[in-house]
């Protein structure tokens, strides 16, 4: 019996199961020593009858081994892509590669990009160069500001606090104890721990080697947090300037000098029962408080506009008037400086029927006959941003409430 040589040598053959992204599944057999290219011919034939008339359509198609995800090599057999029997492959054709663009449409997209394009600073200079000039109305911005009820209320409450402070010392003078609840008011100021240092991170930097009166200085900086104040005490460590006071503060001596001379003013019993020895007494405390309860500017705002070039003391009246804010106090100092720091010390007209009604307030009457209602009052008054502590003090709190809400009222009316 004759047999064909190719036969007897042909190779094995391979059960392969082909699928294709619309679903269509068969069975292909070929010989293993079949290259990718004849086998993937074979299976555009019977899925896509015809097909083949387009010498195009095979390089546009590819075959994947669904266990490994390898994209088979057309040039390679399936016997070294280590296909195996009943192996499945999926035939799917390749993505169509995106067109280049036209040169028109490549010009008309930078045109459209140069024209949303920003203005750099030589054009608009150049567009508004026969421009008249003209000078921001600095009074119109901050009147629309206080348009808005919590700013206008701001603005109103000092002139309120203004008032309040005068009928409260009235009232306390009137009292047979008068100088006995001053003391008692001076002794709460005594008892204030804003100007006081924490002992813990005093502590903590003295223990590093920095000297005390460094580390005070820069605690009351940093609003004592040790890290950012240990950060300054290093890059100011060659500084001249270093140990001086800070601006706005008077040097350690000054005030305890001052503040013992009060208190023996205070505490010195006065020789008469007569009422001008009384009065020259609750004067002096009066004078104390007030002293005591002076505006502090804050020192980083202060060192930072001084470096701007402007005075001490027209920086610290910039703070004063605009709450210790510091962007707001360069505006001031740069504008038409509105308000005045003279206008801070006027009051609501008195005859007014926001303070009448506010007068004629249980509430206030009764809180104004407290002395910490006063200390409240000075307190707010020369450093706004404590309004907060006293709004939430449990016999401040009430009268601040009952003010806000007379003033609201008469507001929408």
């Amino acid at each position: 019996m004759f047999v064909q040589e190719e036969k007897i040598f042909a190779g094995k053959v391979l059960r392969l199961h082909v699928c294709t992204m619309e679903g269509a599944e068969w069975l292909e057999e070929v010989p293993e020593d079949t290259t990718v290219e004849k086998l993937k011919e074979r299976c555009l034939k019977h899925c896509l009858p015809g097909s083949l008339e387009d010498p195009k359509t095979v390089t546009h198609h590819k075959l994947i081994h669904a266990t490994s995800e390898k994209v088979l090599t057309d040039t390679k057999t399936v016997l070294e892509e280590n296909i195996q029997d009943r192996d499945v492959l999926l035939l799917v054709k390749k993505r169509a590669p995106a067109l280049l663009p036209k040169m028109a449409d490549v010009v008309a997209e930078e045109k459209r990009k140069q024209e949303q394009k920003a203005p750099d600073k030589d054009a608009i200079l150049k567009a508004t160069a026969n421009l008249p000039a003209r000078s921001v109305d600095r009074s119109v911005s901050h009147h629309s500001m206080r348009d808005f009820p919590f700013l206008q209320f701001q603005t109103e409450l000092r002139k309120i606090l203004v008032s309040l402070i005068e009928v409260a010392q009235k009232l306390l003078a009137l009292n047979p104890d008068a100088v006995e609840l001053f003391k008692k008011a001076n002794a709460m100021l005594d008892e204030d721990e804003e100007d006081r240092v924490d002992e813990i991170a005093l502590r903590q930097l003295t223990e590093m080697g920095f000297p005390e009166s460094r580390a005070v200085k820069a605690l009351r900086l940093s609003h004592m947090s040790v890290t950012q104040a240990m950060e300054w005490l290093i890059e100011h460590a060659d500084d001249p300037a270093v140990d001086a006071p800070l601006p706005g503060q008077a040097p350690a001596e000054a005030p305890a000098e001052g503040a013992a001379s009060s208190a023996e003013a205070a505490a010195a019993p006065s020789s008469e029962e007569g009422g001008e020895e009384a009065k020259d007494e609750l004067t002096e405390i009066f004078k104390k408080i007030r002293r005591k309860r002076e505006f502090r500017p804050d020192p980083r705002a202060v060192i930072a506009l001084m470096e701007m070039g402007f005075d001490e003391k027209e920086v610290v009246d910039a703070l004063r008037v605009n709450n210790n804010q510091q962007n707001a106090a360069c505006e001031w100092l740069l504008g038409d400086r509105k308000p005045s720091p003279e206008d801070l010390d006027k009051g609501i007209d008195t005859n007014s029927p926001l303070f009448q009604a506010i007068l004629e307030n249980p509430v206030v009457q009764l809180g104004l006959t407290n002395p910490k209602t006063l200390l409240a009052f000075e307190d707010m008054l020369e450093n706004p941003l404590n309004s907060t502590q006293w709004m939430n003090d449990p016999e401040t709190g009430p009268v601040m409430l009952q003010i806000s809400r007379i003033f609201q009222t008469l507001n929408r009316t």
